[in-house]
């Protein structure tokens, strides 16, 4: 999604996110609009400083699908085809300083 989509995404209403569902694109109450990561509430803005660049492929921010809502907020679903840590032919993949 470009910037503009995912900025006319949030004020249409729609639930989009990065990565994974448990983050959650948002406008604040100064019209910036924010990541937050919604297990621990942190979060970062949509773009640089400059407003310009996002703080994240255009790729890799989605809308979320029905299934993907209030009913399961924090889980790790992705579109088909984006999933992260997986090595090729499935394998899961370990942060450095664990790996087997």
């Amino acid at each position: 999604m470009t910037l503009d989509e995912i900025k006319a995404a949030v004020d249409a209403g729609q639930t989009v996110h990065w990565a994974n569902t448990g983050y959650v694109v948002h406008k604040d109450r100064l019209g910036q609009y924010l990541i937050t990561y919604v297990p621990n509430g942190s979060c970062i803005g949509l773009t640089d400083r400059g407003g310009h660049r996002l703080n994240g492929k255009e790729a890799e921010f989605f809308i979320a699908r029905l299934e993907d809502g209030a009913e399961n907020p924090g889980s790790q679903s992705r579109p088909v085809g984006q999933g992260r840590g997986v090595a090729p032919g499935g394998a899961g993949a370990f942060p450095l300083g664990r790996q087997l």
